[in-house]
């Protein structure tokens, strides 16, 4: 299964028995995201979060005491 990062627009090949593959899919509202990406927004919000002042805006309470 080809599929498209939605950020770089770089076309990956996904095993088609994979459970990712199988969202994508069934859900087409689902989007890919390569793992370059992936990695790069995971970082730039940790770097986010390490400064203090990223807040969380969650639905309740209780999530936001947990975290």
């Amino acid at each position: 299964m080809r599929v498209k990062c939605v950020i770089c627009d770089t076309i990956e090949e996904l095993v088609d028995d994979t459970l990712q593959a199988k969202r994508l899919r069934n859900r087409p509202i689902h989007t890919h995201m390569c793992n370059e990406c992936h990695d790069r927004i995971t970082e730039r919000t940790k770097e986010r979060i390490a400064t203090g002042s990223f807040h969380f805006y969650r639905s309740s309470r209780s999530i936001e005491e947990d975290f």
